[in-house]
């Protein structure tokens, strides 16, 4: 098999089917995910062994190649013909290896995503914490970029980037944008953000915060004057902010209360929902850091978080469940495909 030829006809019909991620498998036909179901391309021949070590070659070269089979894991990024990226993890199976592909889009404007017009204005701030949320696959990373690409539309500021692996590519346009890859660039993001401080950087954007060092690193940098964006896998605003108190000794944890309440400018936790008339469509869930806000993170009192952003809705905040509702009302989405997303039942059959 020429798997060059093969991989770039894959990759093709991944980009006409509208697809968002392709699975290599040995024993099963290359599959590929669209509006979030799983496809087999039962056109192709079943993959062996051979198959999925030839696309990974193609895609990652020999020295990357080396290392995963010492290491067993490898996560990288693909750029196909300069005009597609997709976002890769190699890793084995039964002895055999697979590999997992997503498509990055290009990058659009928080208007084009259907994103909360509240994200100009965060964009537009000269410092502090802004975190995106979810679980995986729910375009954290997508809403992230529009943020980057808006920035890097409008001023003369020096973002730079830390990503493992880097996804969107930007091209600098009023800003000066440099992007570093974790194992490419830098040993780790808490190495990176050890070091930023010296790089005259006015926006961070760290691709993912994985432990104590980088949330704790992040938090120094939003507090000395830089604007900093990232992402996290919790579940709601509330509980981000107990996963980053909770993750720091106990002996610590007054003191990071202090300084997210007085740093971070607000959580935006989103889910992707199948719409209507196809596709999916994101919806919300956004913590704006008002007074009242910041006084319950310092006071031990985030439980109560929730109440705020119910109500919080002249202070610019989104309820979910509000959202949610106002989706049905508007038909976009069907009431069937949000049930696992309500937070209170009761409240979101009145809203109906």
């Amino acid at each position: 098999m020429n798997y060059e030829n093969e991989l770039d006809d894959l990759i093709m019909t991944l980009v006409k089917e509208a697809g968002s991620d392709i699975h290599f498998t040995v024993g099963t036909f290359p599959t590929v995910r669209v509006n979030r179901e799983l496809i087999p391309l039962t056109r192709k021949k079943e993959l062996s062994a051979e198959d999925t070590l030839g696309f990974l070659r193609i895609m990652v070269g020999e020295k990357a190649l080396t290392d995963f089979v010492v290491n067993q894991e490898l996560d990288f990024s693909y750029e196909h013909k300069k005009e597609y990226r997709l976002r890769g993890n190699a890793s084995f199976q039964r002895g055999f290896i697979s590999v997992a592909l997503r498509l990055i889009p290009k990058v659009k404007t928080i208007a084009e995503l259907n994103l909360p017009e509240q994200l100009i204005q965060i964009a537009r701030e000269r410092q502090g914490f802004f975190l995106v949320v979810g679980p995986v696959g729910q375009g954290k990373s997508t809403t992230i970029a529009s943020m980057v690409d808006l920035i890097n539309s409008e001023a003369k500021r020096h973002i730079i980037t830390i990503e493992d692996p880097i996804e969107f590519r930007f091209d600098p346009n009023k800003a000066l944008i440099e992007q570093r890859e974790v194992g490419v660039d830098t040993k780790d993001f808490h190495t990176a953000l050890g070091h930023v401080f010296r790089q005259d950087a006015d926006v961070i954007m760290i691709g993912e915060m994985r432990d104590l060092e980088t949330i704790s690193a992040a938090v120094t940098a939003a507090e000395t004057g830089h604007l900093v964006l990232s992402t996290l896998h919790t579940n709601s605003a509330a509980q981000t902010i107990d996963r980053i108190i909770d993750i720091f000794p106990a002996e610590q944890q007054s003191q990071i209360r202090l300084q997210l309440a007085s740093s971070l400018i607000g959580v935006l936790s989103q889910r992707l929902i199948p719409r209507i008339s196809g596709g999916l469509i994101p919806v919300f869930e956004l913590l704006l850091n008002t007074s009242a806000v910041s006084n319950l993170i310092r006071e031990k009192r985030t439980h109560e978080i929730d109440v705020l952003i119910e109500t919080g809705s002249k202070d610019g905040m989104i309820d979910l469940d509000r959202n949610l509702a106002e989706l049905i009302r508007k038909g976009e989405v069907n009431k069937d495909d949000v049930q696992g997303h309500i937070r209170r039942p009761s409240l979101f059959d009145r809203l109906l």
